[in-house]
């Protein structure tokens, strides 16, 4: 089982020889007790305060100030270091001070590791309670002094009278005895970065502890080694720098824990003649052996969870290595780095070919959602208010590849929205069944140009949204799925089909719902790895289904690239384009829309199929078109691309309010264009850009120029 895997992984590296047992500097945790890993300290910026002290040179009348940000600390200062160079301490190099306080001679000596700059030059150096103190402790042999019990209260290496003492309780009376024996230099405002463990929320004690470590540079190789190399990809790719950044300045790895929960250390001592005994299965004479008190970090039983989780070996060989890990970018070296060292050493190959970090979930301010602040909504409440399906994809949407998300419960509206917008269609469709068969002969039958259209932008779409997946983009590909669902296929096709259903023949009827519905289906297809249950719900009304079948199981559309049409897609973006002109009129001149109104179009570039669904989109009950229109007096007017369009406004609309609406559009666009002129004038963008960004600028502006001129012209005309 699990378990078997997990100590058999500590005795096989303790075998050889890569975990061991030593005194170490250790991030303790007081408030559990027990040390934790560099990855769990997380540092804070604090306004805090830099004390100087005096510490007396014996046989002088002299002092040496040193400053320090933890003053309890000095109770177990076994030494003060200054740097070699530093003209002001180089007489004093070899003499002694006497520690206040407690009264012991501790020796000044140097080592380059003293910032000249920091303070007053000299450090007082305590290497039970400093991890670069411990080194400097190391290469000068001085005494180690630990001052603190597990729980930071002092320990009995201190005065009576500061003994049994809180760490920020002794801080107070340690400064105050400076201050009442005149050796207090002077004390200062300072902000510094302090350490809090991620599980305790207390700072961090540095801690000089017996603890197992697992030796980490020869692990780490071939972990950095198939990143380079790319047979582990990570999507965002930036996360590379942060993996390659840890990795190559990788330290032994503290995986021992003081807790009572967690994998057992499998090893047993002797209890007289001390004996190690490190094996997966206790010693058989258990009775002559006491097992080590420690447990295993979670992280050094997890790591191994991608190989190790199978119950036989023709399960692994299957699944090892899977294909993709999705995880948050947080534990990138608690859980994947160390999964891939794993993987490497005990399978000899990678354990995952890609890694997607999701974003992480954070309130309006950019906070982490987090119990104790209470940023946190209630999933279950937010699903009870606006559906699972439409929480899952708006955190979809709104979730850049790399980037955080900003997140409050009412942004939810925008997934219930588009649920909503699907099952319309769905259920628009479906009532019609009702009355016109559907027949699957007759799918590809009858096709006029927006089947075409339709069509051909599903098969875009698809293409675009199999790319997009392909590369992990899954924000991209919530975009380019709503996109077409919404705006293609509800807002534009449904409508355009409406008057070819409520026709008279009834082949056409059954040819076109039949292959609206056939087109609807695939598209729940795509939509439904993001919205579930609204996708399964209509799927299953869609016709009748076999026992136990869902779509999730169903056959995924293809991409038919003969099928794409970019003459279709040309000709409906006109058609578009001049029916949200024509609306935009309307809107703007208050005329409803029940109304039929007449319009001119000056164009060559529209065909009787165009005209026919521009007619029949914006209740059009005359559309004349060619290359000799002229404006006709007390008509609104656009432009969309290449054509004019006017709409004779007599006895509809106020000449006023139209020359005040073309005034307030030259205005928009004289603005707009300036900004874009001011971009094409800077010689740093016009040369530091790419080639084709450049070019898009400038034919926006070519574009815009032409615009105001029509449209100069057009005001022109109703003065």
């Amino acid at each position: 089982d699990y378990y078997r895997e997990v100590i058999k992984a500590f005795v096989d590296l303790y075998k050889e020889g890569k975990i061991y047992r030593g005194y170490r500097m250790v991030n303790w945790d007081p408030a559990n007790k027990s040390a934790i890993s560099d990855e769990e300290v997380l540092y804070r910026t604090v306004n805090g305060k830099l004390w100087h002290f005096r510490y007396p040179v014996i046989g002088s009348e002299r002092y040496i100030v040193v400053a320090t940000t933890r003053p309890e600390t000095m109770l177990g200062d076994t030494g003060v270091a200054v740097n070699p160079n530093d003209e002001r301490y180089k007489e004093l190099i070899g003499k002694k001070v006497k520690l206040p306080i407690i009264g012991r001679e501790i020796p000044i000596f140097a080592d380059e590791y003293v910032d000249m700059e920091f303070g007053t030059g000299a450090v007082k150096v305590t290497p039970a309670h400093d991890v670069n103190d411990y080194d400097m402790g190391q290469r000068h042999k001085l005494e180690i002094v630990n001052i603190f019990n597990p729980d930071a209260t002092t320990n009995k290496n201190v005065p009576d009278w500061l003994q049994g003492l809180d760490r920020f309780e002794a801080r107070k009376k340690v400064v105050e005895w400076f201050e009442r024996n005149g050796l207090m230099e002077m004390i200062e405002d300072y902000q510094n970065k302090v350490g809090y463990s991620e599980r305790g929320g207390v700072p961090i004690e540095p801690y000089l502890s017996e603890q197992w470590f697992m030796k980490m540079s020869e692990l780490a190789k071939p972990a950095i080694d198939v990143v380079k190399e790319g047979k582990v990809k990570f999507y965002p790719a930036h996360w590379e720098k942060t993996y390659f950044h840890w990795m190559e300045n990788i330290s032994d790895w503290c995986i021992s824990r003081q807790l009572w929960w967690g994998h057992r250390i499998p090893v047993w001592y002797h209890k007289k003649t001390k004996e190690i005994y490190c094996e997966v299965d206790p010693p058989k004479d258990i009775d002559n052996y006491t097992q080590d008190d420690d447990v295993l970090d979670t992280w050094a039983s997890s790591w191994i969870w991608a190989h190790a989780i199978f119950r036989t070996e023709e399960e692994r060989k299957y699944y090892y290595p899977t294909s993709i890990l999705v995880t948050a970018p947080d534990i990138i070296f608690f859980w994947v780095a160390r999964m891939i060292m794993s993987g490497m050493h005990f399978m000899k190959d990678i354990p995952f070919s890609h890694v997607y970090f999701t974003s992480v979930i954070r309130d309006l301010q950019g906070r982490k959602m987090s119990k104790s602040l209470g940023n946190s909504p209630d999933p279950l409440d937010v699903i009870k208010e606006y559906g699972a399906d439409a929480l899952r994809f708006t955190v979809l949407y709104l979730a850049p590849l790399g980037q955080d998300v900003l997140f409050s419960a009412d942004k939810c509206d925008f997934g219930r929205n588009f649920a909503n917008k699907i099952w319309n269609a769905g259920r628009f469709l479906l009532m019609n069944t009702q009355n016109i068969p559907v027949k699957e002969e007759l799918k590809d039958a009858h096709i006029d140009f927006a089947d075409e259209w339709i069509i051909s932008r599903f098969n875009e779409t698809l293409a675009e949204f199999n790319n997009a997946m392909d590369s992990f983009e899954i924000n991209n590909a919530t975009k380019i799925i709503y996109s077409y669902v919404w705006n293609d296929f509800c807002d534009w096709y449904v409508e355009m089909i409406k008057n070819r259903l409520y026709a008279d023949n009834e082949e056409v009827k059954s040819a076109v719902l039949t292959r609206a519905l056939s087109i609807f289906e695939n598209m729940l297809k795509m939509v439904h790895p993001f919205m579930p249950f609204v996708t399964e719900e209509i799927w299953q009304l869609i016709k009748e289904r076999n026992a136990g079948e869902s779509i999730s199981t169903s056959e995924f559309p293809e991409v038919k690239k003969e099928l794409i049409n970019p003459q279709a897609d040309k000709e409906m973006e006109t058609v578009v384009d001049i029916v949200t002109a024509i609306r935009n009129i309307r809107g703007e001149m208050n005329i409803p829309p029940s109304k039929k109104i007449n319009v001119l179009l000056k164009s060559s570039e529209v065909s009787e199929r165009q005209i026919d669904y521009i007619k029949k989109l914006a209740k059009v009950e005359d559309l004349k078109a060619g290359n000799n229109i002229t404006k006709p007096k007390a008509s609104a007017s656009a432009i969309v691309k290449s054509s004019e369009i006017y709409v004779p406004l007599e006895g509809l609309i106020d000449l006023d309010i139209e020359r005040q609406r073309l005034q307030k559009e030259i205005t928009r666009l004289e603005g707009s264009l300036a900004g874009i002129e001011k971009k094409l004038s800077n010689e740093k963008f016009v040369s530091g850009a790419p080639a084709d960004v450049v070019e898009k600028e400038r034919t926006k502006q070519r574009d815009w120029q032409e615009n105001l001129r029509k449209l100069k012209e057009i005001l022109d005309s109703l003065s």
